[in-house]
């Protein structure tokens, strides 16, 4: 089993930025593709951003791409997504996920077998 546990959400003022960090533990050697999804209240879970497991790949969705950047450190296990010019549109919880079934999980919440509990992020203006 795989647990994740994201940090770093809070409130921001919009134009802003932050640093989210997610971290797995529990499987000590297996390389992940991770992956960034957010949800914001009454509305479906999306796709954020996903990097390879070697970090040699990453895409984004439109909304994001340009001002969120997904990166990792597989020493300590950790994938990071640094999110600036901040929108009140980029409020909500953002979730990390990880798969160790392919190289990359692409945009699609079933290609990743382990989610973690979550963040906020609140963007106000």
């Amino acid at each position: 089993q795989v647990q994740l546990v994201e940090s770093g959400g809070g409130l921001v003022q919009a134009g802003g930025s932050l640093r989210l960090s997610c971290t797995a533990s529990g499987r000590a050697g297996s390389p992940y593709a991770m992956g960034w999804f957010r949800q914001a209240p009454e509305k479906e879970r999306e796709f954020v951003a996903g990097i390879s497991w070697s970090g040699g790949s990453t895409d984004y969705a439109d909304s994001v791409r340009g001002r969120f950047t997904i990166s990792r450190d597989n020493a300590k296990n950790t994938v990071y997504l640094q999110m600036s010019s901040l929108k009140s549109e980029d409020t909500a919880v953002y979730y990390c996920a990880a798969d160790s079934r392919a190289y990359f999980g692409g945009r699609r919440e079933e290609g990743y077998e382990y989610w973690g509990q979550g963040t906020q992020v609140t963007v106000f203006s």
